[in-house]
């Protein structure tokens, strides 16, 4: 017998009585057609493979120099957590605390926090605490604002550039490369396909 859920529509409030769908199936509304859940293909395997390689560009990001700037002879290099720590101590400690926890925390604990998830399910078991843990992913998900922060960074190294020499270092390139992996990795996951797992 197959399992049934309870589902409301998002849009405009039907209830459906939905059984097990099959990989890569879309539940659609009877009423206004919208999406009521998808089961996507693989998720489980996909979105584990997408948060390590986000996890390992992450800790390349934060590791190495994001850009170095050469002028006068004298040559500075600066990490993301440099750049923290220089917006502080030069009295913007709001705009410091922001890049920190919207570029730099929320992210990192996204990442942990979808491992922490997927990676128990990969050897059938369940996680401890999975609701809670899907609630703190959904809850910080809208605060990872690494897309603004690279833009931010694009903007001063094109007005620095006519100053100064800038040398993008390989943070710039992992960070760059983060932004479309943990987009990937979001969309990868199927929380419905995780409960069942479950």
């Amino acid at each position: 017998m197959k399992k049934k859920i309870i589902i409301a529509c998002h849009e405009c409030d039907l209830l459906h009585r939905i059984e097990s769908l099959p990989e890569g199936s879309t539940a659609l509304c009877r009423r206004c057609h919208a999406v009521l859940l998808s089961h996507k293909k693989d998720s489980l395997n996909r979105s584990l493979a997408l948060n390590i390689t986000a996890l390992i560009l992450f800790f390349i990001s934060n590791a190495y120099p994001l850009i170095e700037i050469k002028t006068e002879g004298i040559c500075r290099a600066t990490t993301l957590m440099g750049g923290v720590r220089n917006l502080y101590d030069q009295g913007f400690w709001e705009i410091a605390l922001l890049v920190l926890f919207t570029a730099i925390l929320f992210p990192g604990f996204e990442i942990l926090s979808r491992l922490y998830l997927l990676l128990p399910l990969k050897f059938y078991k369940k996680p401890w605490h999975m609701s809670l843990i899907i609630k703190f992913i959904q809850k910080i998900k809208p605060w990872g604002m690494m897309d603004v922060f690279m833009l931010g960074i694009l903007v001063s190294v094109i007005k620095l550039v006519k100053m100064v020499s800038v040398i993008p270092g390989p943070s710039l390139y992992s960070f760059f490369a983060l932004i479309f992996v943990v987009t990937g990795a979001a969309s990868a996951m199927d929380f419905h396909s995780i409960w069942e797992k479950a």
